[in-house]
């Protein structure tokens, strides 16, 4: 029988969380000790003086022209995303601009993408395409979407204003297959990889107005570099630098790349002119918090943003712990100072708990540690989709160049990997982040009969006999043919081949897999949720690995950049 919490417990839940303390979860039987030494530990904290400045995502947008429309284009009306588009066709010398938006095969399209935090000139992000309110465009699918500058749009002074270039866009459409059965889904789509950022997204930290000064800017930053460095060209830097009395500028440590807002979490935990003394009161009042789950996500950060040898000793006291809260915070706090004790228990956490499976997997991937990886590549044969193809995308970014995950570039268009595992055979296909498919177990195969449709050009069938015919259709051209086996592989590839692209690929699984030539599971975007709760009353209780574990109460951790969809 489950206890409820008093109305007291209730009422000193709803203050912690007022007052930022949005780690601590409510349970029976408060101890307002550790509440009281964790508030006493924030007066000499980074965060007591500064703000992160650079953690928020960017939107950046154009008008663009979408060319190769099968007839489903229209010619948009006079408004003024029509206007712009005219103006930067006649900016590119582009002949008869008119009779071209008039076209059946082309279309007017608003896209939209968001620039991480963090994100350097270079990197490349998704590109949302979508058709405006009045167009009568009825599907997006086979369309390309011509370059276009990508900037940031604000109204100022009742007018809509540009800013800066940030990003550029190009590349072909992806329409959700199911578009079909929903013709909405066929206005919109997604260019996986399609911008590229033409700036960096600098980070740091703003000091309150109130505390600003260039001596303080200095203590922040000593404080900061005493405890993180890396090497750039050679050379041992630290990663915090002042550049005036109110701005500190951050680079972030390669443990962190994939999980920025963690990195800032710990920075601003890092106490600044702490004694040697002060210091090691504070970690044994942390070490105590550690045991409590009620404060133990806190002292784990905390302890992380320490590090050395006592901090260490007090996590790995705390990963060991039986109560899962304990020893989950603290091998994650473990895994990002690099240390093999939290392995076992974080492959535990995202085998087991969904709650925590996200931070789990994002926290193995940051190790450097034969240990962790074997353990990842334990997880890519366990049942649960989603925990192999986040086993599979942690260890592609903690060894990218793994032979095991390394796969190779089809058509120059999308990463294309096979992996050999010993587990139910499964096909995973990407909506987001970049174009990639993945198949768990080889020698997967389709089940004939079967014709299907890849693109508006191939076609795929094998109606007779025990093999298959790609064929290509190009107008004013003779016939293009593969004859291939059975294999999903060599189908795949006869389709690249062909000059299909990632979106024809995507259309031909997703259409056998509905007409069942598809045995293989097909999963698409099946990353690891965030924002899932962690019930401490029912946590004896055996876990099915898709459970969604939904309870009160939500997981603090924030979501990984790794596990982002707007990646």
């Amino acid at each position: 029988m489950k206890r409820r919490a008093p109305l007291f417990a209730i009422l000193l839940f709803t203050f912690a969380v007022a007052s930022g303390c949005t780690s601590l979860l409510l349970r029976p039987e408060l101890d307002t000790t550790s509440l009281d030494e964790a508030t006493r530990d924030d007066s000499k904290l980074i965060s007591r003086f500064t703000h992160a400045y650079g953690l928020k995502y960017v939107q950046v947008e154009a008008v663009a022209l979408v060319t190769g429309l099968d007839g489903t284009g229209s010619d948009p009306p006079p408004t003024p995303q029509r206007a712009a588009l005219l103006d930067e066709m006649k900016r590119h010398n582009v002949d008869h601009p008119n009779a071209l938006l008039a076209s059946s095969n082309t279309s007017l399209a608003l896209v939209r993408a968001y620039l991480r935090p963090g994100m350097q000139k270079g990197d490349k992000v998704d590109v949302e395409v979508r058709l405006p309110s009045r167009s009568e465009t009825t599907s997006l699918r086979n369309g390309w979407v011509m370059p276009v500058q990508l900037t940031e749009h604000a109204v100022l002074g009742n007018q809509m204003r540009k800013g800066h270039v940030l990003a550029k866009a190009v590349g072909a459409v992806l329409v959700d297959p199911s578009a079909e059965e929903d013709e909405a889904l066929a206005t919109r789509g997604r260019i996986l990889g399609g911008a590229v950022a033409t700036k960096d997204r600098p980070m740091g930290l703003i000091i309150s107005h109130e505390n600003k000064s260039v001596r303080l800017s200095k203590e922040i930053a000593s404080a900061i570099n005493q405890r993180f460095s890396t090497y750039r060209d050679g050379r041992k830097t630290g990663l915090a630098k002042p550049k005036t009395d109110e701005f500190i500028e951050l680079i972030v440590h390669p443990r962190y790349k994939d999980n920025l807002t963690r990195f800032t979490k710990v920075v601003r935990n890092i106490a600044v002119g702490e004694s040697t003394s002060d210091q090691q009161q504070r970690l044994r009042r942390l070490a105590t918090q550690l045991m409590d789950p009620l404060t133990t996500a806190n002292a784990a950060i905390r302890l992380e943003a320490i590090g050395g040898e006592q901090a260490i000793d007090a996590l790995k006291l705390g990963a060991a712990e039986s109560d899962t809260e304990v020893r989950f915070y603290s091998a994650e706090a473990l895994a990002y100072l690099d240390q093999t004790d939290a392995v076992e228990p974080l492959a535990q956490a995202a085998r087991d708990e969904p709650a925590f499976r996200v931070n789990a997997l994002a926290a193995l991937s940051a190790m450097d540690d034969v240990v962790a990886y074997e353990a990842l590549r334990s997880l890519l044969e366990v049942r649960s989709a989603e925990t192999r193809y986040g086993a599979f995308r942690a260890l592609w970014s903690m060894t990218p160049n793994d032979a095991l995950v390394r796969g190779e570039r089809l058509g120059d268009q999308f990463s294309y990997h096979q992996l050999d595992v010993n587990s139910p055979p499964m096909i995973h296909i990407t909506r987001s982040f970049r174009p990639e498919i993945v198949m768990f177990g080889r020698d997967q195969q389709f089940q004939l009969p079967m014709v299907l449709d890849a693109g508006k050009h191939t076609l795929v069938n094998g109606l007779s006999g025990t093999q298959v015919t790609v064929s290509r259709f190009t107008a004013g051209q003779p016939t293009q043919k593969r004859v291939v086996s059975t294999s999903v592989d060599e189908v795949i590839r006869a389709i690249v081949e062909l000059g299909g692209s990632y979106p024809d690929v995507v259309q031909a699984l997703q259409q056998a897999r509905k007409d069942g030539a598809l045995v293989s599971s097909l999963r698409v975007d099946a990353l690891p949720e965030p924002g899932r709760t962690y019930d401490r009353e029912d946590a004896d209780k055996p876990l099915d690995p898709e459970d969604a574990g939904a309870t009160p109460y939500k997981v603090a951790t924030p979501l990984p950049d790794l596990f982002s969809r707007k990646k």
